[in-house]
């Protein structure tokens, strides 16, 4: 490298920029234009039709479409694979990746010189919705992980924890962030009044627990759905059900619109966050931001990124029912964890010192590729 040109870093397994997939996605949306904005030139890789032409993306990020296989199982190692032979032609200086399952090909890149920054993401091998085959092939991966990449993100301090104590690898804590600013879309609810999830349909996200609470919820306050499968299924089949027979239970999907999701969360009366691995999910910091009152399941990790002040329940639907509605029936307790959660998501969890972090990692590599 010289001072010549910008330094060049390659963001390697999301699916692509713009896109509204999932958290990974949502970081790239504001670190690639950052870094752009501080001096990099960037690259992000990604797969056909994933991204939304809606967004006004940065003409300075630079957005590449690889080939892979489209299944459950095997589309991040594919991809992963596609972008990782494209970055050894074009040689950038770092690579950002993200996701252990891209951990078989860091050997490649490190033999090509390529420096290499991996989010780790969650415990992946640990998930109930993949098979037997995918978990090993995570657990694999984050081995592989461990071994060859030149640094390590995580983004709970209790995923670091895990990751000393089982692969023998500290990390670099960097979580994800919240966007505070306000959108607007209109949403046929009173606002304040309902009930609101909003999570991916796997089993340990708790949304079958949910769906057995959802009716006695509905018989008071409207129930608001968001999130699917993305493959269909039975999860899917259930939430349709719940639609069709109870008048206050509303499904609508995925949803890729920030303005609409941003503004169910803004005006929820009480959401709901059952997610029981990973890290800092990216769904509770945006809530946190826009100021929904949140009533977790009761985590490790979601105790981290709430902190003292918040509302936990245990993953029963007897125990989901009681805690949304001491929320719902008290004015003073669905403000106070409003207030806590906007205090905790712009002290810990912005944007802009997400973005400055993952900026000074990045140029740490530069200085080890300089000075070995």
């Amino acid at each position: 490298m010289t001072d010549k040109r910008a330094p060049s870093v390659a963001i390697i397994g999301t699916r692509g920029y713009p896109s509204f997939y999932g958290g990974f996605e949502t970081a790239v949306r504001e670190i690639a234009p950052y870094l752009a904005s501080h001096g990099w030139s960037v690259t992000v890789y990604g797969r056909p039709g994933t991204t939304d032409d809606r967004f006004d993306a940065d003409p300075r990020v630079r957005a590449i479409v690889t080939r892979g296989l489209q299944s459950k199982s095997l589309s991040t190692l594919t991809y992963g694979l596609t972008s990782s032979l494209h970055a050894l032609w074009t040689r950038p200086d770092v690579a950002l990746v993200m996701n252990v399952a891209n951990g078989f090909w860091l050997p490649l890149l490190r033999l090509r010189g390529v420096r290499t920054v991996v989010n780790v993401d969650g415990i992946e091998w640990e998930r109930a919705k993949w098979g037997r085959l995918a978990r090993a092939m995570f657990r694999s991966g984050a081995r592989l992980t461990a071994r060859w990449a030149d640094e390590i993100i995580v983004d709970a301090k209790a995923i670091g924890a895990h990751w000393a104590e089982h692969l023998g690898r500290r990390g670099q804590f960097i979580p994800y962030g919240g966007d505070p600013r306000p959108t607007h879309a209109d949403i046929p609810f009173e606002s304040g009044k309902y009930v609101l999830v909003v999570a991916r349909f796997v089993p340990e996200n708790t949304i079958a627990e949910f769906f057995e609470a959802a009716p006695e919820l509905a018989r008071t306050h409207d129930v608001v759905i968001v999130g699917s499968s993305g493959f269909g299924g039975e999860l899917d089949e259930q939430a349709q059900v719940l639609t069709e027979r109870h008048d206050r239970v509303h499904w609508l999907g995925h949803v890729n619109d920030d303005a609409l999701l941003h503004t169910l969360w803004s005006e929820a009366g009480a959401y709901f966050h059952g997610h029981s691995v990973g890290g800092t999910n990216p769904a509770l910091v945006q809530a946190m931001a826009l100021g929904a009152p949140v009533i977790a399941r009761d985590t490790v990790y979601n105790r981290e990124v709430l902190g003292p002040d918040a509302a936990f329940t245990e993953p029963h639907p007897a125990a989901i029912v009681a805690a949304i509605r001491a929320v719902l029936d008290s004015d003073e307790r669905r403000h106070a964890l409003s207030d806590a959660g906007r205090r905790r998501a712009a002290d810990v969890y912005s944007w802009d010192k997400v973005c400055a972090a993952y900026d000074e990692l990045l140029r740490a590599q530069l200085r080890r590729q300089e000075h070995p």
